[in-house]
């Protein structure tokens, strides 16, 4: 090893332990804070029951936010009935986009200022969830821009009263204490993150999942069971509760998401659905997500990739490059699952358990590779997810841009798959004879 060489490992050595001092520090500051789990309706056509508890808080004017796919299915169309049955006015903003970006943001935040409302109501998947924490953020701090709030506790004020009516079951927004929102001018997404994002209130009504694209059902299921499994595998943040939400989200996830993605009108699984993307939306919102997650944000800010399917394309990668320090905590998830037989080791379970991944992802058509990164843009990459997840992030091994470069470039492009001998000759003859 070069004196250069030893110096740069030393030096990153010393930031990693910067790192572990940071989250120490935390972790001792989360016991200071106000902890707590949204109140939930739940069960079939509870989302036409909210306008009742909107009036029993004595709220007049909500802004229900919510995109052009929910509206155009008629989503909302059964709760807007029953509130126009009670003489509540409200107001809808349903221009959110699939990556919210800082200009929906300002534009429902404007709409709510101009109206007078007092509430918002966030009905659809993670993007119009996402977008109604930060019209509330902008409405609590009006002199903040998106990018000033993004980051760590840059409210500290309490946002407008905000019920969440999720309409998948994977982002698990409902029940965080994030909003992800991406910029529109540098197409840089990253969240912003205090206790008072979190809703008060939430709806899981199976209903309204019924009749969602396979791809959107996928898409979200991989998600949730992201947010549990990094939640789970993360160390210090953690307590009983986490933990516990975590490995229930991940069994739910196990027993239910196939159901789903197969038939659209189970209502009992789309239920339980609901129920793990909740847990694991709670379990991360103090355990943290992990690189999965911090490198998965870019794609979808820098090529438009649907948010679960690009941390769903990681997730397997990732666990695979912590290597032992996750696998303890992979193979408690394996029990689980029941995936292997009693006395295997812990390296075997935690490998059956990213297997099981792998599997789960090729019946959701989720790709195995991230092929929609460009070779130019893995430093802007690696950037922008370093600066995300640490020195913050409680993940099982601490990486640095050059490791997470490295981990990159074992991913693009996607590692040809040899062809056995015998079958290079089958397949040259068929080619000869199509000529």
């Amino acid at each position: 090893m070069t004196d250069q060489t030893g110096k740069k490992k030393a030096a990153g050595d010393i930031g990693k332990i910067g790192c572990r001092i940071a989250q120490f520090c935390v972790k001792s500051g989360m016991y200071l804070l106000p902890w707590r789990t949204p109140e939930v309706m739940k069960g079939e056509g509870s989302s036409r029951r909210l306008p009742v508890a909107v009036k029993r808080k004595n709220l007049k004017k909500p802004l229900v936010v919510t995109g052009p796919a929910v509206r155009g299915r008629g989503l909302p169309d059964g709760m807007l009935e029953t509130m126009e049955n009670f003489k509540i006015p409200y107001v809808i903003f349903d221009e959110v986009t699939p990556n919210p970006t800082d200009s929906d943001v300002e534009k429902g935040a404007e709409l709510f200022r101009e109206n007078q409302c007092d509430c918002i109501i966030a009905f659809g998947g993670g993007s119009p969830v996402d977008c109604a924490k930060a019209i509330g953020a902008r409405v609590a701090r009006p002199g903040k821009s998106v990018k000033k709030l993004q980051g760590l506790f840059k409210i500290l004020k309490p946002i407008p009263v905000l019920f969440a009516v999720p309409t998948t079951a994977g982002s698990g927004s409902e029940t965080t204490m994030a909003a992800v929102i991406t910029e529109a001018a540098a197409h840089h997404k990253a969240p912003i993150m205090d206790l008072s994002l979190m809703p008060k209130y939430v709806v899981l009504d199976p209903e309204l999942t019924v009749g969602l694209p396979p791809e959107v059902t996928a898409s979200g299921g991989i998600d949730a069971l992201c947010h549990a499994v990094e939640a789970y595998t993360n160390h210090t943040y953690n307590t009983r509760l986490e933990r516990k939400l975590a490995l229930r989200a991940v069994k739910l996830i196990f027993e239910n998401l196939p159901k789903v993605y197969e038939d659209g009108s189970d209502l009992e699984a789309r239920q339980k659905m609901q129920e793990a993307a909740f847990c694991a939306g709670r379990a991360f919102t103090r355990g943290c997500v992990g690189y999965a997650h911090a490198l998965g944000h870019p794609l979808s800010g820098l090529y438009g990739t649907a948010h679960g399917i690009a941390v769903g394309i990681l997730l397997p990668h990732v666990l695979r490059w912590y290597g032992a320090s996750a696998q303890k905590r992979l193979a408690e998830l394996s029990d689980a699952c029941a995936l292997t037989a009693e006395g295997e080791s812990v390296p075997a379970k935690a490998e059956a358990f990213i297997k099981w991944i792998e599997e789960l992802k090729e019946k959701l058509g989720i790709p195995v590779y991230p092929e929609m990164i460009r070779e130019e843009d893995v430093d802007q990459i690696v950037e922008w997810a370093e600066r995300e997840a640490n020195p913050l992030y409680p993940v099982p091994e601490i990486w640095n841009r050059a490791e997470m470069k490295d981990f990159l470039g074992t991913l693009i492009p996607a590692p040809a798959k040899e062809i056995p001998e015998q079958e290079q000759t089958e397949t040259e003859k068929g080619a000869d004879h199509d000529n």
